[in-house]
């Protein structure tokens, strides 16, 4: 898992347990996560000391697309079958490295881009809007970024600042009053995780402007959705987190069991609006 002090991680290792402890008799479950999500080193080690136990296999979000894949390889090069899932592995490092890992998740860029079409709705062409990104590095982020910002150009709208995050509330707090002050025009912040949504919903509580500046997330975590009942967020988007690590599981299972070849795995992502919750 990435930060265990994320609710949309939390979520996941919840799912995976309720699955496990279903299928008790099928396999042992280990959940690890690290304590934020800029913490690469920790996540390494964690890969390390599985292999060291003799896991049979690894489902893993990684904290970054690249920095995982050499203790990954040494993973495979144990014996240990390795599923990703959540944020996509790059393909350059993978095919440098001539690892083959398959990826079990979401669009992450259509999942933006419907998030930014919905907001869209309730701007008007020409407006200013700024991106909070999550880990530039990740490529779950670059996904998110990039489908942000097809929807904003669909929409005529106006990109006037992008600026990390880094996935977390505090970071994103931060960025967006400063994009606040520099920007008084602007009218939405889209943000790449519910996370950074939360800190922009603060933002621009604290800036006197509420009511004023549209805020959309990404991820459907619960702590998000008495906000986006009373529009203080406008939209999210769910890429079942309870579902995820389970998808992994249990496509992990099926090849350590001869029944499925490792390749990528398409997941559903959905967009939530007030009159979905």
């Amino acid at each position: 898992m990435k930060s265990l002090a994320n609710e949309f991680f939390v979520t996941m290792a919840d799912g995976a347990r309720k699955h496990q402890a279903a299928h008790s008799g099928e396999y042992e479950l280990v959940v690890n996560g690290i304590k934020d999500e800029s913490d690469l080193a920790q996540q390494v080690a964690l890969v390390e000391q599985m292999v060291a136990s003799g896991v049979d296999a690894i489902v893993i979000a990684p904290a970054d697309s690249r920095a995982l894949v050499p203790s990954l390889r040494k993973a495979q090069q144990a014996g240990v079958v390795v599923v990703n899932i959540d944020n996509k592995l790059d393909s350059a490092t993978l095919a440098a490295s001539k690892v083959e890992i398959p990826f079990i998740g979401p669009d992450n860029r259509e999942g933006a881009r419907m998030v930014g079409t919905e907001l869209a709705k309730h701007l008007k062409p020409g407006d200013a809007v700024a991106i909070v990104e999550g880990i530039p590095t990740a490529f779950n982020a670059q996904q998110r970024r990039l489908g942000f910002e097809d929807a904003m150009r669909a929409a005529g709208m106006r990109v006037v600042a992008v600026q990390s995050g880094q996935w977390e509330q505090a970071k994103a707090n931060t960025v967006v009053s400063g994009m606040l002050r520099e920007h008084p025009e602007l009218k939405a912040v889209l943000a790449s995780n519910d996370n950074m949504a939360l800190g922009a919903v603060a933002a621009v509580r604290q800036a006197g402007k509420a009511g004023q500046v549209a805020v959309v997330g990404f991820d459907n975590i619960s702590a998000i959705h008495e906000m986006v009942r009373d529009g203080r967020v406008t939209a999210t988007a769910d890429q079942h987190g309870g579902d995820l690590a389970v998808f992994g599981i249990e496509y992990a299972l099926q090849i350590l069991h001869g029944q499925a070849k490792p390749q990528d795995r398409r997941t559903p992502v959905d967009i939530v609006t007030a009159e979905k919750l």
